[in-house]
C-alpha cells in the first residue's frame, strides 16, 4: 500500500525537495545538532532551551510544511529532534531525579481553528514516543491554556512581542497540581525572540514552587542569533 501511494504521491524531502523520504538524511542531519537557544535580546525569565537545528536553510520549510502546510508525517522526524533537545538539555540539571514531563506550549484558538490541528501536541506526543522507546521515563501534561487574544506576531518586534503576551498563559485549572520532582520541559516547534517561552515557564515557575527544579525548554529549531 505505501509503495502504491509513493507511485501516486511520490515523496519528496520537505527541506531540500529531492525524492525518496520526507525528510532526506542530509536534512536531518541538521536537526540532529542541539545547542543552547540565545535569541538576540534575551529577555529576562527566559528559561535555558536546547534547539535541536538552526531555523535556516532546509530546516524552515521544512518546519513550515509541517506546522503550515499540513504534512502530518513530519511529525515523525520532527520529534526525533524535538527528542534530542528533551535529552540534550535535561542533562543540564545534576543529580535529577523523578521523570521528564513536557509541557507542550498551547496554540491559540485562532491557529488552532486555521490549521485544524494542533502541531505543537503532535510533536510532543512523536518525542514522547521516542523518548519512551530509549527507556527514559516521560510523560506529556497539557497544564497550560491560553486566555485572551493576542496579535499576529510575524511583524512585531522583540519588546512588542513580549508585551503582547503578557498575562497570555494560565495554569490549566484541570490540573490539581504539578508532579512532585518532575522535571518541567516546555517544547515548541521554534524560538524567535523567546516571549512565548518566557512567558509560559513564568506562570509554571510560580505553580511548581521554590524547592522544585528549574523549568527547562527544548524546540525543533531556534533562529540563529545575528552578529551585531
Amino acid at each position: 500500500m505505501a509503495a502504491l501511494a509513493d507511485l501516486v504521491l511520490p515523496r519528496t524531502c520537505a527541506g531540500c525537495a529531492l525524492p525518496g523520504r520526507v525528510l532526506c538524511g542530509r536534512c536531518a542531519s541538521l536537526l540532529a545538532r542541539p545547542r543552547l537557544a540565545t535569541p538576540r535580546r534575551v529577555p529576562w525569565g527566559f528559561p535555558p532551551t536546547v534547539a535541536a537545528g538552526a531555523y535556516r536553510g532546509p530546516v524552515r520549510p521544512a518546519i513550515l510544511a509541517f506546522k503550515e502546510r499540513g504534512r502530518a508525517e513530519l511529525a515523525r522526524p520532527l520529534g526525533t529532534a524535538l527528542a534530542l533537545s528533551v535529552v540534550a538539555v535535561s542533562r543540564g540539571v545534576p543529580e535529577r531525579d523523578g521523570r521528564l514531563v513536557l509541557v507542550p506550549v498551547p496554540s491559540s484558538r485562532a491557529a488552532l481553528r486555521i490549521r485544524g490541528r494542533d502541531h505543537v501536541r503532535e510533536l510532543t506526543r512523536s518525542a514522547v514516543a521516542e523518548l519512551r522507546a530509549a527507556g527514559l521515563p516521560v510523560a506529556e501534561a497539557r497544564l497550560l491554556r491560553r486566555r485572551g487574544r493576542v496579535q499576529d506576531s510575524a511583524a512585531l518586534s522583540a519588546a512588542q512581542r513580549r508585551a503582547n503576551l503578557a498575562g497570555t498563559f494560565e495554569l490549566d485549572p484541570r490540573c490539581r497540581r504539578l508532579s512532585a520532582g518532575a522535571l518541567l520541559i516546555l517544547v515548541d516547534d521554534v524560538v524567535t525572540s523567546g516571549a512565548t517561552l518566557t512567558e509560559a515557564a513564568a506562570v509554571l515557575t510560580g505553580a511548581a514552587g521554590p524547592d522544585a527544579p528549574p523549568v527547562l525548554a527544548a524546540v525543533v529549531a531556534a533562529t540563529p542569533r545575528l552578529p551585531g
